[in-house]
């Protein structure tokens, strides 16, 4: 990783929430649009420049464990027993191979605790008691949602202080993106009032596609400011990465796909200090 940009990324100030960090649902319902490589990316990119980091699995595949390296026979305490079968937060948070970064892993048991958490009590707060109950502090918490908007990731939105949403610069882009903004909107009124849009970024982006490019003007011009000035470029390296057990930070540091989640983390942080809500989920 370049020094140069881990120091620029480093000098950017932060004061966490002493209660327990700041809690981001990395969310899209639509999948294959980058949801779980950004949150394991930009997690890394948080933990090098020396903020302690959970990453909540929630996507039953599991691909954000596999992506840092959790086996499967690590996976014993999951995020499964904690939001269904009731088991503290604690004891499902097992500590990566990036320094820095904690990981509640996900298991194929997540496949059914859609159905298991119909009949539960509090069913959409399981998460949000959980994280309220660990006693483990956190400079961030980053949940990877499934790619789907059902109790599991109504649950982290509940949980959530604000989303952040990766957008693949594609022709549905802005269709499914108003959806998901609606959704936010209701939660905020209903079961989350302190709800905030963190962001938009647009991922796997190709600058020789006339098409990301359109989809991106449209985009910000709907969304304007709520949406990252770093864009996400499609890079191999960033592919390759999750088969190797890998952030692509670790796996390539120097690679395009690094660099930009390096920017993106740093904007992150400075929507962090500014802690504004964004204009895009005024009611």
């Amino acid at each position: 990783m370049n020094n140069e940009e881990i120091q620029r990324l480093r000098s950017e100030p932060f004061e966490p929430d002493p209660r327990h960090g700041r809690i981001l649902a990395i969310a899209n319902q639509k999948g294959g649009v980058g949801k779980t490589t950004t949150t394991v990316n930009l997690a890394t990119a948080l933990a090098a420049c020396g903020k302690k980091i959970l990453v909540v699995d929630l996507d039953p595949q599991g691909n954000a464990s596999t992506g840092l390296g959790i086996r499967e026979e690590r996976r014993r305490h999951n995020i499964y027993n904690v939001i269904v079968g009731g088991r503290p937060l604690d004891e499902a948070i097992l500590e990566s191979d990036v320094p820095g970064m904690f990981v509640t892993p996900s298991d194929v048991e997540l496949s059914g605790a859609e159905l298991e958490l119909i009949d539960l009590p509090e069913r959409e707060r399981r998460l949000r008691n959980a994280l309220a109950d660990s006693a483990l502090n956190f400079d961030f918490v980053l949940i990877d949602c499934p790619p789907a908007l059902g109790l599991l990731t109504l649950n982290a939105l509940v949980a959530a202080d604000a989303v952040l949403v990766p957008l693949q610069a594609e022709f549905y882009a802005l269709e499914g993106l108003s959806h998901l903004i609606r959704t936010i909107k209701r939660i905020k009124r209903a079961l989350n009032p302190a709800l905030e849009l963190q962001g938009i970024v647009l991922t796997m982006y190709d600058r020789r596609n006339n098409l990301c490019e359109q989809v991106a003007q449209d985009v910000r011009a709907h969304m304007g400011e709520a949406v990252y000035d770093t864009v996400i470029p499609r890079n191999v390296r960033v592919s390759e990465a999750p088969s190797h057990g890998k952030p692509v930070l670790i796996y390539d540091m120097n690679c395009a796909g690094s660099q930009a989640y390096i920017r993106l983390a740093r904007e992150v942080l400075r929507r962090e200090r500014a802690r504004g809500p964004v204009p895009a989920l005024a009611s």
